[in-house]
């Protein structure tokens, strides 16, 4: 942080746990860190005293996590969503009645590869989070779906790679956009996007990309 302080970009830090007792630990934690402006409990990660099943794959779970985690801070707090789930929309109405400021969308999805050769999973885990520009039609119709059910900001994430896919989540509904596997092929994507949309606004008349959020037209 004392690096990060050195710079005007609000700080929103990512974290997780395997209990309750962990994420809210973290997040008083957090609270109390000079240049932090926010928070994303990222809900997606396993309930050790719960058998293992993902605290965001279930919405009573993810109501009462994210109930948690607000009393424990005052800080934005947003929280990331997994997509393997049968209705993102009401996880995300959940977790919005439970005090969340924010949705983030999606995390990545169970998959799997298989070496032929040696007829073995290819992770060492067997399934692992699949991401990248392979799950952003998914990615994008979640958002769709969750953008008509909630009030609260939807931050769009999954296979971001240049301003026309950030453009999709933002005319789809999201008030933001996360930048993930692209920031690996090419670290400087997140500029070149802002650049693409600036460019975008100018030649179809608009002044402020508010002026696009949600402007999909389904009829």
């Amino acid at each position: 942080m004392s690096f990060l302080r050195r710079f005007n970009t609000p700080v929103i830090v990512n974290f997780f746990g395997s209990s309750v007792a962990e994420y809210t630990e973290l997040a008083r934690k957090l609270s109390d860190v000079e240049g932090i402006a926010g928070l994303e409990a990222n809900i997606s990660c396993p309930n050790i005293k719960e058998g293992g099943m993902c605290f965001g794959t279930d919405p009573s779970m993810a109501h009462s996590i994210t109930k948690q985690i607000r009393k424990a801070t005052k800080l934005p707090l947003i929280v990331k969503l997994t997509p393997n789930v049968t209705d993102i929309s009401t996880i995300a109405a959940g977790v919005e009645e439970a005090g969340a400021d924010a949705v983030s969308l999606t995390n990545t999805f169970i998959g799997m590869v298989v070496d032929v050769e040696s007829c073995r999973p290819e992770l060492s885990n067997i399934t692992g989070g699949l991401s990248g520009p392979a799950i952003m039609p998914l990615s994008l119709r979640m958002v769709w779906e969750t953008v008509q059910k909630v009030s609260i900001p939807v931050i769009g994430i999954g296979g971001i790679m240049d301003e026309k896919d950030a453009l999709q989540y933002i005319i789809t509904g999201a008030m933001a956009v996360q930048i993930g596997t692209g920031l690996f092929v090419d670290p400087n994507a997140p500029h070149s996007i802002i650049k693409g949309i600036e460019s975008y606004l100018r030649v179809k008349g608009y002044t402020s990309v508010q002026q696009i959020i949600g402007c999909l037209k389904t009829e």
